[in-house]
């Protein structure tokens, strides 16, 4: 079994290629791994593959790819065998997962606005549907914490494999608010181990400084490096999994869209140490309205905004980035005083800088660990975890004591 699908008629289907004999629908089969106990089953359906689509048949031989269906539980891995003469093929692990997010009900002032389903239960029937064909996934339901409702730890393989889940729920019509990615840690002989990936990156040679200024700071090792074709190279690092975050959409920019990457699962190592995070604060809403461009001419330098005039906020919203390292409160919906003085400067006209639009992965890797993402069908935006200022400075205090007391 090399993949898995799901239907919600048929239930689990897995997808394979026939090495040896002859395979029927109804037939009797048993299914398993080297060191495990044979699980039997029967073969409900059998499909072939015509293009795209699934057609059903009766026989397929060795050769065939071919869909199974009947086989409850079944994994990638394990093999479909002769009930009589069981022997297993030799088995396909599926890497563990690296990092994990929290996905939780969009609760801000704007939900349900775009959305079709944005209930706690909408919420985990699609996931727990996603876990049906998403090997690499774990799903967790997590206990109601300070009043929020419907939260799950989503666990995948890393910063990619999770935004394609919520890029394709937000497609669905869900809404749902995700918080920033977190490694999956392990303590090995009382020692702190993290997950490690091996990177491989085909950039021209040109870009060959630049990338390797943007791994380094990373905690990348470069282990090979060789020319597949003249005038580009291949790089082959073991980085760590949390280095990896917000690294695609760099390596697009300092190779201006030449540079590809993939990654593979190398197994835990001691942790590297911190990497360099986000060194400025957000500009927080402190007040729900429209987005003026009065109020943003006169906070420019403060920082640059994330938000266009005439855009809907509300109170706890992040609409920008702080020139300084700390987070500050910004009424962005403020509005001009009508009066009937007349003032020399009353007729210019307001020149704002563009606003630096996030798309999903960058809007992820910026946000800090007291920050969401909220996610609908039309929008990104990006919020604080508490929206009211006094809850998040109590927030502070406490979390700032409990740093006192373990030191």
């Amino acid at each position: 079994v090399n993949s898995v699908d799901y239907d919600d008629y048929i239930g689990r289907v897995a997808i394979g290629r026939v090495h040896r004999g002859r395979l029927t629908s109804g037939m009797q089969v048993v299914v398993g791994r080297d060191g495990q106990p044979w699980r039997r089953g029967k073969i409900a359906q059998l499909f072939a593959f015509d293009g795209l689509k699934r057609a059903e048949i009766s026989e397929a031989e060795a050769g065939d790819i071919v869909a199974v269906a009947g086989l409850e539980g079944v994994m990638i891995g394990e093999t479909i065998s002769d009930h009589e003469t069981a022997e297993a093929l030799p088995a396909v692990r599926v890497d563990e997962p690296a990092l994990s997010m929290v996905f939780q009900v969009n609760d801000s002032p704007l939900a349900g606005r775009d959305g079709r389903w944005v209930t706690s239960r909408h919420l985990r029937e699609r996931l727990m549907r996603e876990v049906e064909r998403n090997i690499a996934l774990r799903v967790e339901e997590l206990p109601e914490s300070e009043g929020v409702v419907g939260a799950f730890n989503v666990c995948g393989r890393g910063e990619l494999h999770l935004s394609i889940l919520i890029e394709t729920m937000r497609r669905e019509g869900y809404e749902v608010a995700v918080s920033r990615p977190r490694v999956l840690t392990r303590e090995i002989d009382g020692v702190l181990q993290e997950p490690m990936e091996t990177l491989f990156v085909d950039i021209p040679e040109a870009y060959l400084g630049a990338v390797m200024e943007a791994l380094g700071p990373r905690y990348a090792q470069l282990h090979k490096m060789s020319h597949p074709a003249a005038g580009s190279l291949r790089l082959e690092f073991v980085v760590p999994a949390r280095g990896l975050i917000g690294f695609r959409s760099q390596l697009l920019t300092v190779t201006r869209g030449y540079g590809t990457m993939n990654h593979l699962s190398a197994g835990y190592a001691p942790w590297c140490g911190d990497i360099p995070d986000r060194t400025r604060g957000a500009l927080v809403a402190s007040e729900d309205g429209l987005a003026t461009a009065y109020a943003m001419n006169n906070l420019q330098d403060r920082g640059r905004f994330f938000v266009d005039p005439q855009t809907q906020v509300y109170r706890g919203m992040i609409v920008g980035e702080h020139s300084r390292e700390t987070d500050l409160e910004v009424n962005i919906a403020k509005k001009k005083h009508v009066t009937n003085m007349r003032s020399s400067n009353s007729e210019e006209a307001v020149r704002l800088d563009p606003p630096q639009i996030f798309s999903l992965e960058e809007a992820i890797e910026w946000i800090g660990d007291d920050e969401l993402v909220e996610v609908t069908p039309k929008t990104i935006r990006m919020r604080k975890m508490l929206l009211d200022p006094a809850a998040r400075l109590r927030a502070l205090k406490a979390r700032e004591a409990r740093e006192r007391v373990s030191a």
